[in-house]
């Protein structure tokens, strides 16, 4: 009677237990409103984000068939429930709601006014790691409706209703996509996207096609040089030649790279490499399908502003090349294509070829990010290396 009398009474709260002593005892009692408390759960945190979760600089991020991460300004975190075979006992503080009220009526009953109040005793707790964000859903959403030629002709005519079907703002992408705000900012710039009207988009690649033809044919025209293209001139001109300004600005950030400004003016340099790539793509989504080298070499090479680079080694991770009989064809296989999550990837990569080089197979993992995992780590995990003599380049199966 005396024992029930015990676990029935409450006193104490987490005060009590934090100021518990080494080698030191005490007792606990259930909490007045001891229950299931399914609201509840315990995160375990590594001590360096708990300013973050106490400034409420964290959020859980997902859709209900998603699981669940946690988000921190910069990095990403998949949450997991880990149960515990030990009884984990929460006690609330003793200035809790309600509290106070309770402990003179339990006082008067008998109570141990040294006993600790538990309120819930919890199964186990969520454990958090660090993990690569989740960036593969964003280009699938940026691409149900690439901004094109309809969308500028639409900006001219003022008033116009717009279909807002398959646009996002910046609110409905961080409730789409599993990573941090910085993550998500660099998926969109990895994946040239820009704001527009308040929306997200890609540039539709024929119509970044015909400004960037438009831009250079103007080069010629006006006489600029490549490496000192004034921002202002630029931008109007291509304006009268009827391109929305912020595309135009879009387009030239794509492929330039902002000067140092000495004055008031800005001035951009087209960038050689980015430039050249784009027209080796332009060239092989025309062909459909497999090219013979040597033409598409010649078709390349006609496309490009005389004196930009032209060789293969600048389109790693665009092309494949495969030798049959005495002629050597190439088609695109771009890596910005391949999935991110590991696994994925290099099930792809094996399914393209069963044996990579490793001079082939590089520029098709080598932007995997998996925290904690190196690069020699993953392919000790989803490969196999061949390699008959150390004098020879190693080569890659699938484990």
């Amino acid at each position: 009677m005396e024992m029930e009398k015990h676990l029935n009474c409450s006193r104490g709260g987490a005060e009590s237990v934090l100021g518990l002593k080494p080698s030191s005892s005490l007792s606990i009692a259930y909490h007045p409103e001891y229950g299931p408390h399914n609201d509840i759960v315990l995160l375990e945190l590594d001590e360096k984000l708990l300013p973050d979760v106490f400034n409420q600089r964290v959020f859980i991020r997902g859709q209900p068939d998603d699981d669940a991460v946690l988000c921190t300004q910069s990095k990403t975190y998949a949450v997991k429930f880990v149960g515990t075979s030990n009884s984990v006992c929460l006690v609330p503080p003793s200035n809790q709601s309600g509290m106070r009220r309770k402990l003179q009526d339990h006082e008067e009953n008998g109570c141990d006014l040294e006993s600790a109040s538990v309120i819930k005793l919890a199964p186990g707790s969520m454990e958090i790691v660090e993990i690569a964000p989740r960036l593969d859903k964003l280009k699938s959403l940026l691409s149900q409706a690439p901004y094109g030629i309809e969308d500028a002709s639409e900006m001219e005519v003022e008033g116009l209703g717009r279909d807002e079907k398959g646009l996002y703002k910046w609110g409905d992408l961080v409730n789409e996509i599993q990573a941090s705000d910085e993550e998500l900012k660099s998926g969109l710039q990895s994946l040239s996207a820009f704001e527009i009207d308040g929306y997200w988009r890609l540039l539709d690649e024929t119509y970044m096609d015909m400004i960037l033809k438009m831009l250079l044919h103007n080069c010629v025209l006006l006489d600029w040089t490549l490496n000192a293209l004034d921002e202002d001139e630029v931008l109007g001109v291509l304006e009268s030649d009827g391109f929305p300004r912020k595309v135009a600005h879009h387009c030239l950030s794509v492929y330039g790279d902002k000067l140092q400004e000495g004055g008031c003016k800005p001035f951009w340099k087209l960038n050689d490499k980015r430039v050249s790539v784009h027209f080796a793509r332009s060239v092989l989504r025309e062909a459909e399908g497999n090219m013979k080298m040597e033409r598409f070499l010649d078709e390349w090479r006609r496309k490009v502003p005389i004196g930009m680079e032209t060789s293969l080694e600048i389109l790693e991770g665009e092309i494949l090349t495969e030798k049959i009989g005495i002629e050597i064809w190439i088609r695109a296989f771009r890596a910005s294509s391949l999935p991110s999550a590991a696994a994925d990837r290099f099930s792809i990569l094996f399914k393209e070829r069963p044996r990579w080089d490793w001079k082939d197979l590089q520029p098709y993992i080598r932007d995997l990010n998996i925290p904690g995992v190196s690069l020699e780590g993953l392919l000790l995990k989803y490969t196999r290396r061949v390699q008959s003599s150390s004098h020879e380049e190693p080569v890659f199966t699938a484990r």
